[in-house]
């Protein structure tokens, strides 16, 4: 059965950084994309960074050189570190994975931006 941990959220000020970690159980993490995405209340789910299987990366604008992406093979986690952090950051942040024939998601993990 493939699961999918996040944990890692929590409550910071506005300019503090946090690390969101993703932890993927079952082999679906050497064969699939990995991707952040985040929803506020409200509001629709939307992509924050993918990591695909050769390492290449991609961002949302509004998170480009604030967040970075990556993943560790080794222990079948994907990251998510999130620096200069805005008030407009905060939302639930769910992890999810795509290998070729299926898509999965993490339960969510809930980050807060004080102002």
């Amino acid at each position: 059965q493939v699961q999918l941990v996040e944990s890692g959220g929590g409550l910071v000020q506005a300019g503090g950084s946090l690390r969101l970690s993703c932890a993927a159980s079952g082999s679906i993490f050497s064969s699939s994309i990995m991707g952040w995405y985040r929803q506020a209340p409200g509001k629709p789910r939307d992509l924050v960074a993918t990591i695909w299987i050769g390492g290449g990366t991609n961002y949302a604008d509004s998170v480009k050189g604030r967040f970075t992406i990556s993943r560790d093979k080794a222990k079948n986690t994907v990251y998510l570190q999130m620096d200069s952090l805005k008030p407009e950051d905060t939302a639930v942040y769910y992890c999810n994975a795509k290998p070729i024939t299926a898509e999965y998601w993490g339960q969510g993990t809930q980050v807060t931006v004080s102002s």
